[in-house]
């Protein structure tokens, strides 16, 4: 990126804790999804349609029974999970008439879904609970969760991601990032603990994102500041991209938690790498101590943004090479947020 980038901030009089691009049209112009919640305002979880040029007044809304904890949108359908395990599903163009739901509870997830992604036979859900689900059209309007894994509890999920029509990835606390193969009667086909700062063996996993076109890459953030790189091909080998501790000589890019990590396709790297390279394509992320930037494997880390308070959500455009994120922020006990658009 040759010039500092150039944001526009808009104040919003509500909370985002995560945000989206939606598929544009010529009559609809640029949208956004956001999950909001505002915890001085009860039932005030819902999930908003911002128009680009006033994101501060929403078109639609659709009421969520708890606190959003996971927001993905495919070519068709929009989905966001809630902290009461719940999931809930509508067509991109925001029609809340037909929306459906899974709720959550005994038969799907009890606690927090984290872990939500659009792809192979239909979404992945993975949650705090340990359990990881496939939720599928089951026809005449219905969903069917199937489930594929239930750690009862002995370790939790924090994020999920396919990876091509029969492979995703998941991640969490105690359990490293997991790669699973449908094929392969649902197991687990290969794990990775990870590269973590200050001699912890495995942190908490809070995002996972696989390039469209190096299916056996994938990057993680999560705690301490750690991003590292994991390719399937040498998978007892992470590769370190940024981290408390990792190297004594840096200074590292953030030292809290890492919500969010994209591979960034529209930034020009060093080199022009070819698909069968060993090096990592440029990275973006967000963090807790307001944080956003570029990672690039052996290159100095790129800072876009730093911020007073959180930036918990981001996402680029995949029709225009732009990005929107939310930072959340309290004034005088009223909840309010920024997004910015760069």
């Amino acid at each position: 990126m040759a010039d500092p980038p150039s944001f526009r901030r808009h104040p919003l009089p509500f909370s985002i804790d995560l945000v989206r691009w939606l598929p544009s049209s010529a009559s609809s112009g640029r949208l956004l999804a956001a999950a909001v919640h505002d915890p001085s305002v009860p039932a005030s979880s819902r999930l908003s349609l911002l128009p680009l040029h006033d994101p501060a007044s929403p078109l639609a809304s659709l009421p969520l029974p708890s606190r959003p904890t996971a927001l993905r949108c495919s070519p068709s359908v929009l989905a966001a999970a809630t902290s009461s395990g719940s999931l809930h599903l509508l067509s991109s163009s925001f029609d809340t008439d037909s929306a459906v739901s899974v709720p959550g509870g005994a038969g799907f997830h009890v606690g927090p879904v984290r872990g939500l992604d659009c792809g192979g036979e239909g979404w992945v859900t993975a949650g705090e609970d340990g359990r990881v689900h496939v939720v599928s059209d089951g026809g005449d309007g219905r969903v069917v969760a199937r489930r594929v894994w239930d750690g009862k509890g002995m370790s939790g999920y924090g994020a999920a991601r396919w990876a091509s029509s029969a492979e995703f990835a998941t991640g969490g606390a105690g359990c490293g990032v997991q790669w699973w193969d449908r094929r392969k009667g649902d197991a687990v086909v290969a794990q990775c603990k990870g590269v973590w700062g200050r001699g912890v063996a495995t942190g908490m996993v809070h995002s996972i994102d696989i390039h469209p076109s190096r299916k056996h890459v994938c990057v993680v953030g999560g705690s301490s500041g750690t991003i590292f790189a994991w390719d399937l091909r040498w998978a007892q080998q992470p590769i370190p991209l940024s981290g408390v501790g990792l190297d004594e000589t840096a200074q590292p890019l953030c030292e809290s938690e890492v919500w969010e990590v994209l591979f960034d396709n529209y930034t020009q790297s060093s080199d022009i790498i070819s698909s069968v390279s060993t090096r990592i394509l440029p990275v973006m992320l967000c963090s807790e101590d307001g944080i956003l930037a570029i990672v690039e494997q052996d290159e100095r880390p790129l800072e876009l943004l730093a911020e007073p308070c959180a930036i918990n959500s981001f996402d680029i455009d995949p029709q225009n090479p732009s990005v929107s994120l939310s930072a959340p922020g309290w004034k005088q006990k009223v909840s309010f947020s920024f997004l910015y658009l760069l």
